[in-house]
């Protein structure tokens, strides 16, 4: 049995990108595949399986020499499990640039394209099987789009990911405006969080400079409710950086997906520096907005300097 899983910190599009890929595996290829996830749900990814009545994947606990694995929505591998080059990688399916680090022991099968979400990659691949698709993987699939897009509104978002959304959206007769509503408000329900829960929730670990920064991304349509935790978050990214021995800092950013704009935490002179390096702006207080400022991976990441 094949094991199909994407990175730690699970959100929508590597959760559904499994799912999706195991099922094109089992229904139209002659290989055995269960999809798995490395960590919790968050609430708007709960949210979209059980709106498609579709079951949540099995906890990956670890992986040995004897796994056969897919990798969907990285190639990074401190996003996957410690022993993940020991295993047998058949394929990489994925939509972030290529980082490094991953040895195999044989070629697997490599597909990464420029794209806004590796479901729209996957879309692809499948060719001429997206027509057999049930209703539950298409609304999946539209799923995954519209939340790495943040419905269009990221400036990762290519035309031809617009273009399969809205096909799938035909299909499913779904307005894509009021069904986006729908998964946005689930992904800004933080109540069931704790301040250490919301720092770990969506993150990825970057050097800057020779600092190991966690940078962590909340995307809400309600950042005020956010930022009526903020001593909390602060105590508990204290916290993070006491516990984990490769986190030097955190940056903590809060993306205002209807305004889109982002609000980060600079909480000492260490993030107050890279803020004010990587962003041009001159930093005063304990959070800094940041118009136009919504993606990670296109606009964050590509910025950070000290």
């Amino acid at each position: 049995m094949i094991k199909v899983f994407g990175h730690l910190a699970p959100d929508t599009d590597t959760v559904g990108s499994a799912i999706i890929w195991a099922w094109y595996l089992n229904e139209h290829t002659s290989y055995d595949a269960e999809p798995y996830i490395l960590g919790s749900l968050n609430s708007e990814t709960s949210f979209i399986l059980n709106r498609w009545n579709l079951d949540t994947p099995r906890l990956l606990e670890g992986v040995s020499e004897a796994d056969e694995v897919i990798i969907v929505d990285t190639n990074n591998p401190q996003e996957l499990p410690e022993k993940i080059s020991e295993t047998n990688i058949l394929q990489i399916i994925d939509h972030h640039k290529l980082v490094g680090g991953l040895t195999t022991n044989t070629p697997p099968e490599v597909t990464m394209r420029p794209l806004a979400c590796t479901a729209t990659v996957m879309y692809d691949l499948m060719g001429e099987s997206v027509k057999n698709m049930p209703e539950s993987i298409a609304g999946l699939l539209l799923s995954c789009i519209l939340s790495d897009t943040l419905e269009f509104r990221s400036p990762t978002t290519t035309p031809h990911d617009k273009d399969v959304a809205e096909k799938l959206a035909a299909r499913l007769d779904l307005n894509i405006n009021d069904y986006a509503s729908e998964m946005f408000a689930a992904k800004s329900d933080i109540s069931a969080y704790t301040d250490s829960g919301l720092i770990t929730l969506d993150s990825k670990k970057y050097d800057v400079g020779g600092t190991n920064f966690r940078v962590s991304v909340l995307e809400t349509t309600t950042p005020e409710t956010v930022l009526s935790r903020k001593e909390g978050l602060i105590h508990a990214i204290e916290e993070c950086k006491e516990k984990e021995n490769d986190v030097d800092e955190v940056l903590f950013f809060i993306v205002d997906i209807l305004n889109e704009e982002a609000t980060v935490l600079t909480y000492n002179d260490c993030t107050k520096k890279v803020i004010e390096a990587s962003f041009g702006v001159t930093v005063e207080t304990d959070v800094e907005v940041l118009p136009g400022i919504v993606s990670r991976k296109k606009q964050i990441l590509p910025s950070l300097k000290l």
